[in-house]
């Protein structure tokens, strides 16, 4: 058997109006070369101007990531030649990464798991090629994008495990607004180092890099291959090659080139760009800004709140639909009941709407107002559901259509008695076959003919219990 041992380089682009170091637009576009500017494009004489709002995001994330963060940002470069690099260097950080020493507490499955942070650090994205038979076309729309990386220790240990880490930190990065974070645009990307040790062994195996892998379901597929792969080699005495290999559609992982040695990269403080200190006023103003994170609403929804791990995740995953199931409870609803109607009508309403939450007509206070009155009685739960949706489809406080139709769940046990009886004896072949033949659904027939005849108002427990009383009374009277 054989330890696992994985660290991730995630790249994700930063989401500003601007580039990192210019004043392009920083858009996601389909037109080649649309948004590039001298600077993008290293054209000779070109002076980088650092992007405050990326700096500040970038930090915002590493305090997100329990990072340490620096007294100052400085930006470095870092030397190599590569086509879609028009300066030669890339301009990044080393000297002072934007947070170092931090960690990420993750669910896999339901099991807890601490993901410690090597280091976050912002750079400008290089450029992207397209390549063909016999040439390659170069795209620099992306040049330039503020990007940053975040690097963990090699203390993963599982394909589960990773993909669970990248889908925290995606909504570590959507929790605070720093990214869109959307694979399909190549704005979140990883770089997967796995290596295979002997169980008891002190030292790592060779480490096989994997590059720029956009999707989930890749990562997993690239791991899954790899630890089948080398597992293999090792087990027939081989030798695992130090190497950079990729994912291709087929699942499996191919080499693209060996790594013998580690590239001096000859990196220098970025001259060009003078260091600023910050304050540590200003490092606790970003630090207010962080809400709430999906860890520890999680924990909330579940010991505070009673919820179950799955209700307690769905919930969670997406900030705004926290955010609304909160102050759903903030308005006086019962979190139970809160996260019910959420889980159902609310989400299922934009899913076949098709809609943000943003459009979503029906507001917490309103959901809130519609759970009070079903709790008391009021009216029935179907009832509320049918407000619900009639409130969505009108555009129209459920409490105002409650008010103006008189809806209101009828308690009175003479006046539902009354229907009751009306019910039974309009349907005599149903009384036989619960008398006769048993057939206890047929309880069921009455109490729907009872909700239909009072507009689903009457108390449907009540309706029930005196449903039951009316049929034991006539199979009592059978048997005399």
């Amino acid at each position: 058997m054989y330890k696992v041992v994985i660290g991730l380089e995630v790249h994700c682009e930063v989401k500003t109006k601007t580039k990192n170091f210019s004043n392009s637009i920083n858009t996601y576009s389909t037109v080649p070369n649309e948004h590039v500017s001298t600077v993008d494009l290293g054209l000779p004489g070109i002076l980088p101007v650092p992007n405050k709002e990326a700096v500040r995001k970038a930090l915002k994330t590493a305090m997100a990531l329990n990072c340490k963060n620096p007294d100052e940002v400085i930006f470095d470069r870092k030397n190599y030649f590569y086509p879609d690099l028009p300066k030669g260097y890339q301009i990044t950080q080393v000297t002072k990464p934007c947070g170092i020493q931090g960690y990420l507490d993750i669910f896999v499955g339901e099991e807890e798991k601490r993901v410690y942070i090597h280091q976050l650090h912002l750079e400008e994205d290089t450029a992207s090629l397209e390549h063909f038979a016999n040439y390659s076309l170069i795209d620099y729309n992306r040049s330039g994008i503020p990007l940053m990386e975040i690097v963990t220790e090699p203390c993963i240990s599982s394909a589960d495990e990773a993909v669970s880490f990248l889908e925290a930190l995606r909504n570590i990065f959507l929790y605070c607004g720093v990214s869109e974070a959307r694979s399909d645009k190549g704005q979140m990307r990883c770089d997967v180092n796995i290596s295979l040790m002997k169980e008891g062994d002190t030292k790592l195996g060779t480490k096989v890099e994997m590059k720029n892998i956009n999707a989930f379901t890749s990562v997993r597929a690239a791991i899954e291959y790899e630890i089948k792969r080398q597992s293999e080699i090792l087990d027939q005495g081989g030798t695992i090659k130090q190497e950079t290999r990729r994912i291709d559609e087929d699942g499996k992982t191919y080499s693209m080139r060996e790594k013998v040695d580690a590239i001096d990269y000859k990196y220098f403080i970025e001259p060009n760009i003078p260091p600023v200190k910050l304050t540590p006023e200003y490092l606790d103003e970003i630090r207010k800004e962080i809400p709430v994170l999906e860890f520890a609403r999680i924990k909330k929804y579940q010991n505070d709140f009673g919820l179950s791990f799955y209700d307690a995740t769905v919930l969670a995953k997406d900030r705004g639909i926290a955010d609304y199931f909160e102050e759903v409870i903030q308005e006086g609803a019962e979190p139970i009941d809160a996260a019910s109607w959420v889980m159902t009508v609310v989400l299922g309403t934009l899913n076949k709407l098709e809609i943000p939450l943003t459009e979503l007509f029906i507001t917490p206070k309103m959901l809130a107002g519609v759970l009070r009155l079903i709790r008391q009685d009021k009216i029935s739960l179907n009832h509320g559901k049918k407000i619900i949706y009639q409130a969505i489809e009108e555009k129209k406080d459920p409490l105002v259509i409650i008010e103006e139709n008189h809806i209101e769940q009828i308690k009175d046990d003479q006046l539902i008695l009354q229907h009751v009886q009306k019910a039974i004896e309009e349907n005599p072949e149903q009384v036989r076959q619960y008398i006769e033949e048993g057939k206890d659904y047929v309880k069921n027939f009455f109490v729907g003919k009872v909700m239909q005849a009072t507009n689903r108002q009457a108390d449907p427990k009540v309706t029930l219990e005196l449903i039951i009383q009316e049929l034991e009374k006539r199979k009592a009277n059978e048997g005399k």
